[in-house]
C-alpha cells in the first residue's frame, strides 16, 4: 500500500558484510538497522544504514554473540528480520530456534537443517542418503574403544585424517600416516574438539594428499526450488582459511561441475533446504568428495555474483521472505572468469593481526574491478576480530584477463597505517604454477614454507 512502511531487517554482523547487506536492502526497498560494538562505535560502515544500535562492549561474546542483545536491538527497531552474516552467529542453530520463538524470521535455513547441516557426521550421512559423493571414512562418531578405532583406520587405509564432528574453520583436524601414531592423534583431537566446540565426538576419512578445494553455490526456495549457481576453486589456502578463490573452478571439464551441481541442488530439496548455502569438496583425480556444506552466505560469493550476473544477497533475503526463485536452472549463466583476493589487516610474512588507524587507503578500479570493504581514511582496525579490511575482485573474458587484472588491481591497492598482506597477494598473482592453475590445498603451505627457507 502507498505510504506503507518497509520491512526492517536487523544485521547481526559487522565490518564488509554488513555493508554487503545494507546494500542488498537498499535494492529491495528494505530498511536495514546495523548492530555495533562499542568497538566499532562511529566506524563509516553504520553511516550506510538506516539506523545503528550498539549492543555491548568490544568483546565479540557480550555484543556480536550476545543473543538477548542481538533480540532486544530487533524488537526496539521493530526488525522482523535478522540477517546473521558469516562468521559470528550464521550457523549457530540455537539463536536460529530463538530468532523463530521470537516471532522473526532469520534470513537462513531452519534450526533443524543447520544442526543437521553443521554436524559432520550427520551431514555425510544426508548426503550419501542424497547421492551426493564422500569421502570414504568412518560412517558414524568414533568409539571409545581404541581397537576398534584402529580397525577402522586399517580398512580405511592409511594415511587418515581424524576431524571433529561439530567442527570448523580448520580446528580439531589431524592427520595420522600410520597406526603408531593413531592412540595419542585420537585422543588430542577429541580434547580439541570438546574445548573448541563441545562436542567430544570426532570421525575418520581418508586424507587425500593432493586434493584441490572445490565449491557448489546453491540457492532454495520455501517452493520446492533449488538452483546450483555454479563453482569456485578455494586451493589456495594456509591452515584451511582461504586466500584467494576464483570461478569456474579451472581445468574441470564442465560436464562433471554440472552433474555436481545438479545433485547438490536435488539435495537441497531433499532436506527442506531454504536459503544459500554452499556445498565443499575436495577434488582429486577426476573426482569429488564432499566434506561439508555452509548453511550461511560465504566470503567468497562476489566472484560468482560477479560471473552469473546474479545478487545473491538480495536472493538470499528474497527467498528466506517466502519469495520464489526469479529463475530456471536452464537461465543460469556463468560468463567469463572472476578471481577475489581477501586483503586482511596482518603481518605480510608472520600473518600476525596489525590492528590500528589506517591512514591512508585507496582503492583500485577500472573495468571489471570490484571492492567490497567497510574501510575508509580514518577507520580503526579493531584487535578484537577477524583481521579482512576488504576484498579485491576482478572479472575478465576468461581466466588470463582475470589474473591480469587482479595484478593491476592489487598494484594500485594503497593502505597505510596497518600492515595488510597485499604483498603475498601479489607474489602469489605471479607464482607460476597458480598461473597455470589446479594448485592443490596444500601448496600454499609448502610455498611459504620454501620462502621461508630461502629468506630466512
Amino acid at each position: 500500500m502507498a505510504g506503507e512502511a518497509p520491512d526492517t531487517l536487523l544485521i547481526a554482523n559487522r565490518g564488509e558484510i554488513a555493508l554487503r547487506i545494507v546494500r542488498a536492502c537498499r535494492r529491495l526497498g528494505l530498511r536495514a538497522v546495523c548492530t555495533y560494538s562499542e568497538a566499532d562505535r562511529g566506524a563509516a560502515w553504520l553511516d550506510a544504514a538506516d539506523d545503528a544500535i550498539c549492543i555491548g562492549p568490544a568483546a565479540a561474546a557480550k555484543s556480536y554473540l550476545n543473543f538477548a542483545a542481538l533480540l532486544a536491538a530487533a524488537e526496539a527497531c521493530g526488525a522482523s528480520m535478522i540477517h546473521p552474516g558469516y562468521g559470528f552467529l550464521s550457523e549457530n542453530a540455537d539463536f536460529a530456534e530463538a530468532v523463530a520463538a521470537a516471532g522473526l524470521t532469520l534470513i537462513g535455513p531452519s534450526a533443524a537443517v543447520m544442526r543437521t547441516m553443521g554436524d559432520k557426521v550427520a551431514a555425510k550421512r544426508a548426503m550419501i542418503a542424497a547421492g551426493v559423493p564422500c569421502v570414504p571414512g568412518s560412517e558414524d562418531v568414533l568409539p571409545d574403544d581404541r581397537g576398534a578405532v584402529a580397525r577402522i583406520a586399517a580398512d580405511i587405509g592409511y594415511p587418515v585424517i581424524l576431524k571433529a564432528a561439530g567442527g570448523g574453520g580448520g580446528r580439531g583436524m589431524r592427520v595420522v600416516r600410520q597406526q603408531s601414531e593413531l592412540a595419542d592423534a585420537f585422543l588430542v583431537t577429541r580434547q580439541e574438539a570438546q574445548r573448541f566446540f563441545g562436542n567430544p565426538g570426532i570421525y575418520m576419512e581418508k586424507f587425500l594428499e593432493k586434493p584441490r578445494h572445490v565449491e557448489i553455490q546453491v540457492i532454495a526456495d520455501a517452493h520446492g526450488a533449488a538452483l546450483w549457481l555454479g563453482d569456485r576453486d578455494c586451493s589456495l589456502q594456509r591452515r584451511h582459511q582461504k586466500l584467494i578463490e576464483e570461478a569456474p573452478a579451472p581445468g574441470i571439464a564442465r560436464s562433471l561441475i554440472s552433474e555436481i551441481g545438479a545433485r547438490c541442488a536435488a539435495s537441497c530439496r531433499e532436506i527442506g533446504y531454504v536459503g544459500v548455502g554452499t556445498f565443499e569438496f575436495l577434488f582429486q583425480d577426476g573426482r569429488f568428495y564432499f566434506i561439508e556444506m555452509n548453511t550461511r552466505i560465504q566470503v567468497e560469493h562476489p566472484v560468482t555474483e560477479m560471473v552469473t550476473g546474479l545478487d545473491i544477497v538480495a536472493m538470499q533475503i528474497d527467498v528466506a521472505r517466502g519469495g520464489q526463485l526469479p529463475l530456471r536452472q536452464d537461465q543460469v549463466r556463468t560468463e567469463g572468469h572472476s578471481v577475489e583476493c581477501r586483503i586482511n589487516a596482518e603481518d605480510p610474512r608472520t600473518f600476525a593481526p596489525s590492528p590500528g588507524l589506517v591512514t591512508r587507503f585507496h582503492v583500485p578500479g577500472g573495468p571489471g574491478v570490484r571492492v567490497d570493504t567497510h574501510v575508509v581514511v580514518g577507520s580503526d582496525i579493531p584487535a578484537h576480530y577477524d583481521s579482512m579490511i576488504g576484498k579485491v575482485i576482478v572479472h575478465g573474458a576468461d581466466r588470463a584477463e582475470a589474473l591480469s587484472r587482479a595484478r593491476a588491481a592489487l598494484a594500485e591497492l594503497t593502505v597505510e597505517g596497518v600492515s595488510t598482506n597485499a604483498a603475498l597477494h601479489r607474489e602469489l598473482l605471479s607464482d607460476a604454477a597458480f598461473d597455470a592453475g589446479s594448485v592443490t590445498v596444500h601448496y600454499l603451505e609448502n610455498w611459504l614454507a620454501e620462502r621461508e627457507r630461502r629468506h630466512g
